[in-house]
């Protein structure tokens, strides 16, 4: 429930910062009468990646088991691979987001409130579409019924009302530091599914080695143990990974996390240069 806790606060509240941008600088430029287009954009994309969630969910049920591996392999690399870019993107473009925001707003109320509705509807929707998938893929790779489910909208929930405190004034955070550190973690989370999707398409037949087991512990921890299932939970872990899921894992989350803590852990900002006074006529 952990794993999947994380993932709904962390893409949940990047969706609530950008509502809150879009709807204070609204309120700010008093033009409050351009609030309802930009709740309908945003009402739009959180329908359309709840929708998107139940076909993954349902449409993937009527498939055969080679083809739903196959499809849950498939959808959990993607899912890593659009996570992994989101977690990069967001810290580095965080600061500029504010402003960026501002200005497809401006632009988007002088062609009308059409472009209003669009405007607002890619903002969220993206976000909610890359959720939808992420989500979906590691409950799968959990397969805890709904726990994961439950974890995943007590995070949305959580991101939303730290959002409405955002916008009220009423929290004020160091998100930079929050980015980072749940980035991390994400990161953590994605080599899991990353490693599941892997063993998804082995049980396919996509991949070989289906049968190369790297190590069995699961004497030491079994799966149907509290730990076991705690450790699946957060990390996806698998007391018996296959030899190829071991070296997914290690290749992605190791040179990942250095290239992440390097960028943005290790280096530090230069001091701002000195402004020089203009000489006196």
């Amino acid at each position: 429930m952990f794993g999947n806790y994380l993932i709904g606060l962390r893409e949940g509240l990047e969706a609530s910062l950008v509502v809150c941008i879009l709807i204070a600088y609204l309120v700010k430029t008093d033009r409050k009468d351009k609030l309802p287009p930009v709740w309908i954009g945003v009402g739009s994309a959180v329908a359309l990646s709840m929708a998107f969630g139940a076909v993954l969910q349902f449409g993937s049920s009527q498939l055969t088991f080679e083809a739903q591996e196959a499809l849950g392999g498939s959808l959990s690399i993607i899912s890593v691979g659009l996570v992994t870019w989101m977690v990069f993107w967001m810290r580095r473009t965080a600061r500029h987001l504010k402003s960026e925001l501002h200005g497809k707003l401006d632009a988007a109320i002088a062609m009308g409130t059409a472009a209003l509705v669009v405007t607002s509807f890619l903002a969220v929707g993206r976000e909610g579409l890359e959720t939808s998938l992420f989500i979906w893929t590691a409950v799968q790779a959990t397969g805890d019924g709904w726990n994961p489910l439950v974890g995943a909208a007590l995070g949305l929930l959580t991101s939303v009302v730290l959002g409405w405190l955002f916008y009220r004034g009423a929290l004020k955070i160091n998100l930079a530091k929050f980015f980072t550190w749940t980035g991390a973690m994400l990161v953590v989370v994605a080599a899991g599914v990353l490693a599941y999707g892997v063993h998804d398409l082995q049980e396919a037949g996509w991949l070989p080695g289906l049968h190369s087991v790297a190590f069995d512990i699961s004497s030491t921890i079994p799966k149907d143990s509290w730990y076991g299932t705690l450790l699946k939970g957060v990390f996806n872990f698998q007391p018996d990974p296959t030899v190829l899921q071991l070296v997914v894992w290690l290749l992605y989350l190791l040179p990942t996390l250095a290239v992440f803590f390097n960028l943005f852990g290790g280096g530090k900002a230069k001091p701002a240069q000195p402004v020089a006074a203009k000489s006196a006529a």
